[in-house]
């Protein structure tokens, strides 16, 4: 039930609307001042209105003038991010209200404007750190900080407590574009010939990492009834991530479209026969002590091989050889590059990459499709002979030889 208070020409009216999750009486105010030279008959109908209207807006949001970011973010974890989105993805968010909550989980959640979310994003663009190593954040860390707020707000909106999402108007500043760190020919070579001397196990990873393009987590999540050793096929059905809550857990793969398959050559095929021959002598002096999980990458008992295990190993490998360092998830790049500039068009790229979209692929390597683009003149040139002769010689050889093989009119 409204109440209404008329004070200097306006009238504030006052709705009760229960109580909010910690049991406290809610009330919503709203001031309105009638248009000048309007009757007292039609000022008092139009406050009848009015008040009719705010009360339909208070029952569609009767917690949202009390309820702080905070809460809401701490319920939309609970009813929406535990249900529907992955453990990794999870544990991301969780990461993220480090920095969000001091910044705004204080503020009403009708009180947040788009002007402070600006200010938030921007100052998070221009001195955000990372919390263990205090290099300044990237790009992507930003994006996502915006677009948990923004889920947060989705959610309010779902739930009928508010009409706007004030995200909506926010811009993440552009950041500088690194160049992906990427080996070359030679080094992935010199790669290749040092991890000659290394474990079998990891020989095998990183190899196989080069020529299939998998991720880490699938690398890791890889079972033997996953190889098709007749046609010469690896398929990709699963990844193994580890995070604090859950420790290491099988899950499905990153998308739909990240179930796939890959051919691989011969010597690699090979490999992996000797790779499960090997493996197949550990677990036997193992003894009682190996667990029979199925994965190629294992510890010394059999049990999953955690994904950090081979960064961390990589890592060592190439200070202890004085090679230089990229992360495992660049050799994944560089199996991309050699595809692109193989001339494989972008959809078949995607497909072997395992994104959603044949965008994402064109946006992350965007560079190296326009280099690949930039060879094609060289391509045509060299198919019409035109390296030793200029393009304009060229053409007047052609005209020539068209005017030789001329019939004579009869």
């Amino acid at each position: 039930m409204a109440t209404v208070l008329e004070r200097n020409g306006s009238y504030r009216i006052k709705v009760s609307c229960g109580y909010d999750i910690h049991g406290k009486q809610v009330t919503q105010y709203k001031t309105w001042r009638p248009p000048e030279n309007m009757t007292e008959r039609q000022i008092k109908k139009e406050l009848d209105r009015q008040i009719v209207l705010f009360e339909e807006e208070c029952k569609k949001g009767q917690v949202t003038a009390s309820i702080k970011f905070e809460a809401l973010a701490e319920e939309w974890f609970e009813n929406y991010a535990k249900l529907n989105l992955k453990n990794s993805s999870y544990t991301r968010q969780r990461t993220l209200t480090i920095r969000v909550y001091p910044a705004i989980g204080h503020l009403k959640l009708d009180k947040i404007t788009s002007r402070d979310i600006q200010k938030f994003i921007n100052d998070l663009a221009v001195n955000g750190r990372n919390l263990q190593n205090g290099k300044p954040i990237s790009h992507k860390t930003v994006v996502h900080h915006l677009s948990f707020i923004s889920s947060v707000f989705n959610y309010a909106i779902k739930m009928d407590m508010i009409k706007d999402n004030p995200c909506t108007r926010v811009t993440v500043p552009r950041g500088e574009k690194k160049e992906k760190d990427i080996y070359t020919k030679e080094e992935v070579k010199k790669l290749f010939e040092l991890l000659k001397t290394a474990p079998f196990k990891y020989r095998m990873f990183f190899t196989l990492a080069v020529y299939s393009g998998f991720r880490r987590g699938e690398l890791c999540g890889l079972e033997w009834k996953d190889i098709d050793w007749e046609h010469s096929v690896v398929n990709v059905r699963r990844t193994s991530n580890y995070t604090k809550l859950h420790g290491l857990y099988t899950d499905t793969t990153k998308t739909k479209r990240s179930v796939r398959s890959s051919k691989l050559p011969p010597i690699i095929m090979n490999m992996l026969k000797e790779y499960k021959e090997q493996q197949d002598r550990e677990r036997e002096q193992t003894g009682d002590k190996w667990v029979d999980t199925d994965r190629l990458f294992v510890q010394w008992n059999g049990q999953p091989m955690y994904a950090n295990t081979p960064y961390n190993w990589y890592r060592r490998f190439c200070k202890k050889h004085n090679m230089r360092f990229c992360d495992v998830h660049s050799l994944r790049h560089f199996h991309a590059s050699l595809l692109i500039f193989a001339g494989v068009d972008p959809v078949s790229v995607s497909a072997d990459l395992g994104h959603t979209a044949v965008s994402t692929t064109t946006s992350l390597y965007c560079h190296m499709f326009r280099e690949a683009q930039a060879r094609n003149c060289d391509v045509i040139a060299k198919a019409l002979n035109f390296d030793d002769d200029s393009p304009e010689d060229a053409a007047s050889d052609m005209k020539l030889s068209e005017k030789s093989q001329e019939r004579p009119a009869v």
